[in-house]
């Protein structure tokens, strides 16, 4: 493109400035094409820059300068702007924060002061309770004592009287005390042998506090640090059911069951599983995801657990050797012994976390989410136990 203007003269009262190193002439021009200032030589007949599209260099500088002027404009409103921000909306943040963080402080103050209190209250509570059942349960030996003091004392006494007719007597004497020998020997039988009592236990029901256990199991489960790496027996899984390589996930099959090796552990007719895991003593936790389930039982059982046929023997929640927390579509119910416990749950569980203290004798279900206590239930519970598993639509898996 041509070089813009008449001719390539520089503007009168140009001065002279850097010049061309190519052809020592003043650079007056500015090629756009090669993004430089060149000289007039340049710009003609056989100059580098011919054709490209020229002009003058004091409107290039012009322009330049008018860039730069723009852009001090906009640097000193952004400077405006930064020095307001700084002087007035940074102190008001601080200010704010300040005032939030102390309220923020308060609240904890308060909520703890709250569940302290509570905490202190409930113990208090407890500790009476305890006292209290302490004081029956003495009471009640004490009674025990009492009354089987004085039937030995009369049982004594009866023998006695016996052995002297026994012993005292000839033949006719003795037949002429017959009534009185009967009423004796009735007496005697007249006092029975002592029977077990609940009355003279303990009853270790008067720590049993929904207070004390969600607040327990929220520090349990705030302090853990991991939950147990629980896999399941691969030799225990019913053929109506397919387990991850992993061994955490079981998937219920609706196709035929599946050909696998029989043995002893497998559980052949009810789509069980049990985790290869045992455990004797402690405390324990595992999750398993539910999400995908409308139909599984999660708990423990022992080992001693039938695993062959279709009886109630082998099904879990329906014998004395399993206890666990059972869903069918919207029933949630807690199984044990053939014993259910319907449990009235606001939302379906995502997962499922099983707490288990062998020490207290104490099983409980929680939804990890909200840590919420969904059922807890005390037993003296044999050793081992083993997490089991059982599930009838999709998929259940242990989380880790």
């Amino acid at each position: 493109m041509a070089a813009e203007g008449v001719g390539l003269e520089p503007g009168p009262g140009s001065e002279p400035g850097p010049l061309c190193s190519e052809h020592g002439q003043p650079l007056s021009w500015f090629c756009s094409s090669d993004r430089r200032p060149v000289c007039d030589a340049c710009t003609g007949p056989g100059g580098r820059c011919r054709g490209h599209r020229i002009r003058r260099a004091e409107e290039r500088a012009e322009e330049l300068r008018n860039k730069i002027v723009d852009q001090c404009e906009r640097l000193q409103l952004q400077s405006a702007t930064i020095s307001k921000y700084v002087a007035e909306v940074l102190p008001g943040k601080n200010q704010r924060a300040v005032s939030r963080a102390s309220a923020a402080r308060e609240l904890v103050i308060q909520r703890l002061s709250l569940v302290r209190s509570l905490c202190e209250s409930e113990e208090q509570r407890l500790l009476e309770q305890v006292h209290g059942e302490e004081e029956r349960t003495h009471q009640s030996i004490l009674t025990q004592r009492v009354h089987w003091t004085e039937a030995l004392q009369k049982l004594d006494t009866i023998r006695t009287s016996l052995v002297g007719l026994l012993t005292h007597l000839d033949d006719v004497q003795l037949i002429q005390k017959e009534q009185e020998i009967f009423e004796r020997t009735e007496e005697a039988e007249g006092i029975l042998d002592p029977q077990e009592s609940e009355k003279l236990n303990f009853s270790e029901k008067c720590t049993w506090s929904p207070v004390l256990t969600q607040l327990w199991a929220t520090a349990i489960l705030g302090s853990l640090s991991g939950t147990e790496d629980v896999r399941i027996d691969e030799k225990t899984v019913s053929p109506l059911l397919q387990l991850s390589d992993d061994r955490r996930t079981l998937t219920f099959s609706i196709k035929k069951p599946k050909a696998c090796a029989d043995g002893p552990e497998r559980f052949d007719h009810w789509p069980n599983a049990m985790a290869a895991n045992s455990f004797q003593e402690g405390l324990h936790v595992w999750v398993v995801n539910v999400q995908n389930s409308c139909a599984y039982k999660v708990g423990v059982a022992s080992g001693q657990l039938p695993r062959k046929g279709s009886g109630n023997d082998c099904r879990l929640g329906h014998n004395e050797f399993s206890w666990v927390f059972s869903r069918y579509d919207q029933e949630f119910r807690f199984l044990h012994n053939g014993q259910h416990e319907s449990l009235e749950l606001l939302r379906c569980p995502v997962q499922l976390g099983v707490l288990l203290d062998l020490q207290a004798g104490e099983l409980l279900f929680y939804e990890p989410a909200s840590a919420t206590v969904l059922f807890t239930f005390h037993a003296s519970f044999p050793a081992p136990l083993f997490p089991v598993f059982a599930v009838a639509d999709q998929t259940i898996s242990i989380t880790h």
